[in-house]
């Protein structure tokens, strides 16, 4: 598979959506729209808010090199709008087995910083640990099936709460 390296960045670029009031976001947004595909929709839940960028990535291929630094196939960073959905078309080549991840850059720096969010397809559970010693989520958990259409996958961002990351409605449970 070619690997694409074009990095956008992007305002709140989209259109209507095809739900009440959604907006598909990011460079290839009338993809989606137009329901043509393959291409992946993904939604993104869970902000803890809108500020700074959020990076989705596509992985394809052999799953032992999902969410390798250097092995996605493509890689959109949006600027978040201030309100609304958060759906972001991703085209792919082909139907098969794909994995997407999320990154919410809280302060738009462009480095993971430990106030940073993120989140992969399947939303697995993911420790400090696993970041530490770099072990990737199982692709049984995050791998999904894309066909000729647009498939629709959401992920929840996890921000780090003590040894592991959860959800912001969870971190806000716990302050109480």
């Amino acid at each position: 598979m070619l690997k694409l390296q074009a990095v956008f960045v992007v305002a709140a670029l989209g259109l209507a959506g095809t739900g009440a009031g959604a907006v598909v976001l990011g460079p290839d947004a009338a993809v989606c729209q137009a329901g043509n595909g393959p291409a992946i929709l993904v939604h993104v839940v869970g902000l803890k808010n809108r500020a700074g960028t959020v990076r989705v990535r596509t992985f394809g291929g052999n799953p032992s090199t999902w969410f390798d630094k250097k092995t996605y196939l493509k890689k959109t960073i949006i600027v978040p709008p201030n309100a609304g959905t958060l759906d972001i078309c991703m085209p792919v080549s082909r139907p098969g087995t794909y994995a997407v991840d999320i990154r919410h850059d809280v302060n738009g720096n462009s480095d993971t910083d430990m106030a940073d969010g993120g989140g992969a397809s399947g939303n697995p559970d993911v420790s400090l640990f696993d970041v530490v010693f770099n072990r990737k989520p199982p692709a049984s958990k995050t791998g999904f099936q894309v066909g000729a259409g647009v498939t629709s996958v959401t992920v929840v961002v996890k921000y780090k709460q003590g040894g592991s990351f959860k959800p912001i409605a969870q971190l806000q449970t716990t302050r109480r």
